[in-house]
């Protein structure tokens, strides 16, 4: 007993080790000051181009902006960004945003508010989206950039002198919602700049996102820990029940229906991203219900491979063995083919109906776009 309490001891030992070296190891970083110099990068670009403190040489006045493409906040201040940009190009003012987050860092329930995470190529996408005129850096490997700099969330800027010496560190301006700011902040901060004067208000406070840094994994795992210890659950359902599901008279709930089963090859393919959908909104107005055609016989095959899918939505599978009922109850437009996918407004309006498999990306924007959804807080 006592061989087993010193072992135990021993471990609790290396466990506060552990995680005293990794607070340690991994300070809050601390944002860059005003009068600093700025910080040297290289960067990669989603233009295919790398990137300088050179690249910018120029220009009178420098302003990098730290946001992403998942953040709510970051998303309500991109067409003011744009406009800003707009305005002061032809008086030589450069603009580069870089996202500084990490994906290791940043789980499905993060990404509730928007269609896109914050990889690389997710980066190349919001851009063409949104026609970015300035370049949009990814420091998301190993953050030297953004440790460098210190932001506190996105979006975050930090606008230079012609010497690169930074003058104004905060936000873009007081109102996060669209249409409701001009840029304030961040036009006066320019102007001042541009006229050789000090800023007024040199540093604002930031509100957003907080930055996904590496080393903040934790939570993540936990989450997806959690998620997989859901219960996954098969329930019977009949025609009156479909028909309800269909109308979705009371749940006040975008709801995405999909029609499959396990022997279908595309339904089985599909299946993995209809989950992360709802991983992704399931904390929003929406829920994710799956039916299956399987015959009543084959329920135990169709609950194992929910199971294994860490499927804990609501899950159905069609009581009798007539699919016709089925197929003229969930919709008359439907020909029988599977998968079948239906995205339906409350009062049950169909805003998407498919025969085949979705395309992630359009269903994500669909979803995210739809007035019950929305991009903004």
């Amino acid at each position: 007993m006592k061989k087993a309490l010193n072992k135990s001891i021993f471990l609790l030992l290396l466990f506060n080790t552990w995680i005293g070296y990794s607070q340690t190891s991994h300070p809050e970083p601390v944002t860059l000051k005003i009068g600093s110099k700025a910080p040297d990068f290289s960067l990669p670009g989603i233009d295919g181009k790398a990137y300088s403190l050179k690249s910018f040489e120029k220009a009178p006045v420098l302003v990098i902006i730290f946001s992403c493409n998942h953040c709510p906040t970051a998303q309500a201040y991109e067409d003011r960004i744009i406009a800003i940009e707009k305005n002061y190009r032809s008086k030589g003012v450069s603009f580069v945003m870089i996202s500084p987050n990490s994906t290791v860092a940043l789980n499905y329930s993060e990404l509730g508010y928007t269609d896109m995470g914050d990889s690389f190529e997710e980066m190349k996408l919001r851009a063409k989206d949104k026609g970015f005129a300035f370049p949009y850096l990814y420091d998301g490997d190993n953050q030297k950039c953004a440790l460098a700099y210190g932001p506190v969330a996105t979006p975050h800027c930090f606008v230079f002198d012609k010497n690169r010496v930074l003058c104004y560190a905060g936000r873009v301006d007081g109102s996060e919602k669209p249409g409701t700011g001009n840029g304030e902040d961040l036009r006066n901060a320019i102007d001042e700049v541009l006229a050789g004067k000090t800023v007024t208000i040199p540093v604002t406070k930031v509100f957003g996102c907080s930055i996904k840094w590496s080393w903040k994994s934790e939570y993540t795992q936990k989450l997806y820990k959690q998620w997989a210890e859901l219960p996954v659950t098969l329930e019977n359902i009949d025609i009156n029940g479909i028909k309800e599901l269909v109308k979705n008279s009371s749940s006040g709930k975008l709801r995405l229906i999909n029609i499959w089963a396990t022997w279908c090859g595309p339904c089985v393919t599909e299946f993995p991203d209809l989950v992360i959908i709802d991983r992704m909104y399931r904390g929003r107005k929406f829920e994710f219900i799956t039916i299956s055609a399987d015959k009543g016989a084959k329920k135990q095959d169709v609950l194992s491979f929910l199971k294994q899918h860490e499927a804990s939505n609501k899950n159905y599978i069609f009581n009798k063995d007539d699919v016709y009922q089925m197929i003229e109850a969930i919709d008359p437009e439907w020909q029988g083919g599977l998968p079948y996918t239906m995205v339906i407004e409350p009062g049950g309006k169909i805003i998407y109906r498919k025969q085949d498999i979705i395309d992630p990306a359009q269903m994500k924007k669909l979803i995210v776009d739809d007035t019950y959804i929305g991009r903004y807080y």
